[in-house]
């Protein structure tokens, strides 16, 4: 090997960097970037000059596809960028008041069951000692 080929495969007794790159990001591009580089694209006229503005600007066709699309939906907000991912349910601003109330309904549920309870134990050990309970209606009057 000459010494070019030395100094092109490792410099002067220099390993490389064995760490990893960092991870690539996706690019984001602005609303206003997208409205610039389509109204340049929509200027040009001869052949060739797409393709040129495209590799100038380190783009893809498919990004003025997409950018002309989302332009026709409307212009800012088809143009600003998007999160990724699942989208989230709309928050029913009633949904915290409903779930309190089938709290509250529960808790009164388990109250009335407990009332009951203590109602026919009631009953049933003025049975048992003999006991004669009053009638609702005695007990209205009075």
């Amino acid at each position: 090997m000459d010494a070019k080929t030395e100094e092109m495969v490792a410099p002067a007794g220099k390993r490389p960097d064995p760490e990893a790159t960092e991870k690539a990001r996706r690019r984001t591009f602005s609303a206003a970037y997208k409205r610039r580089i389509l109204e340049k694209a929509d200027q040009c006229t001869l052949p060739g000059e797409v393709g040129s503005l495209l590799r100038r600007e380190g783009l893809h066709s498919s990004h003025l596809t997409t950018w002309r699309r989302q332009r026709e939906t409307g212009v800012l907000t088809g143009l600003s960028p998007r999160k990724r991912g699942p989208r989230k349910e709309p928050v029913n601003p009633l949904a915290r008041q409903l779930a309190a109330q089938e709290r509250e309904n529960q808790r009164l549920r388990q109250k009335l069951e407990k009332a009951e309870a203590i109602i026919d134990f009631q009953k049933k050990v003025s049975e048992l000692l003999g006991i004669a309970l009053e009638p609702e209606e005695s007990r209205t009057k009075t």
